[in-house]
């Protein structure tokens, strides 16, 4: 069988020539130390490699990693124990959209309980950049899949937000990496209402169990819980107990950006 070609993440340092990134590999670590869980990157789509680099453009773009990243602190023997499939994967490139409406709410929806990784969690919409696809469109082609909301680029006004290195499952203490990712954040502002995109939801049952809109404070409060922050988070009381234990780990502090 053809071996099935994906888009990977490349990575360049002081003008080197880009290298592809190991499995193993702490993209984030790469560029600013083990201690360190965020740097400041370039990014680009170039001939279906995601290259990141530390020549910065117009500021470059936030690259962030959880504070229990698996990579972080995986030790040498459970490294030697991935099987050879696993650490032959290289590190995936994937798409997240937060969609925000007109009167400032985002769209989260909870993946399907039959998902190989993060089954049950609510998440932006998104998905894996397929050969060829630019960012933008595909965020919009995830977003149709797993809603059915056909959005245009004429439609939206989009804007990159930054990159989550992801690595399922989240935590060694639930088990060793299966899966490696760098995400794309992208805002997608609409100018319709919540409700009046509302009428066009038509989750796919196969990706997406439910759906919810709330504000981009509200997720920041549930994030920085669930991510251990020191400080004292207030979760609102009116949030439904089944989003507060689920939302994502893997969600970073992109989502907060689009009251910016």
């Amino acid at each position: 069988m053809e071996k099935v070609r994906r888009i990977l993440v490349h990575l360049s340092k002081e003008n080197a020539a880009p290298q592809c990134a190991r499995f193993l590999q702490s993209i984030t670590g790469h560029f600013v130390g083990s201690a360190e869980d965020q740097a400041t990157v370039s990014c680009s789509l170039e001939n279906n490699r995601f290259i990141l680099g530390d020549r910065l453009c117009d500021g470059g773009v936030p690259l962030k990693r959880a504070s229990f990243c698996p990579i972080k602190y995986l030790s040498d023997s459970e490294a030697v124990s991935l099987p050879s499939e696993t650490l032959s994967r290289g590190v995936d490139v994937g798409v997240a959209v937060l969609l925000q409406s007109a009167n400032q709410k985002l769209l989260l929806t909870r993946r399907a309980s039959s998902l190989r990784s993060f089954p049950n969690v609510w998440v932006p919409p998104g998905g894996h950049v397929e050969l060829d696809e630019k960012l933008l469109d595909a965020g919009l082609r995830e977003l149709l899949e797993e809603t059915g909301l056909n959005l245009s680029p004429d439609e939206i006004c989009s804007r990159l937000l930054g990159l989550w290195e992801s690595v399922y499952p989240p935590m060694l203490t639930i088990g060793l990496p299966k899966r490696h990712h760098i995400v794309t954040y992208i805002l997608l502002k609409s100018s319709q209402t919540h409700l009046q995109i509302q009428a066009s939801l038509r989750p796919d049952p196969a990706e997406v169990s439910a759906c919810v809109w709330v504000d981009a404070d509200l997720v920041k409060a549930v994030v920085s819980a669930v991510d251990g922050e020191k400080e004292c988070v207030q979760i609102p009381a009116d949030l439904p107990e089944s989003i507060r234990l689920n939302i994502s780990l893997c969600i970073s502090d992109f989502i907060y950006f689009p009251s910016a």
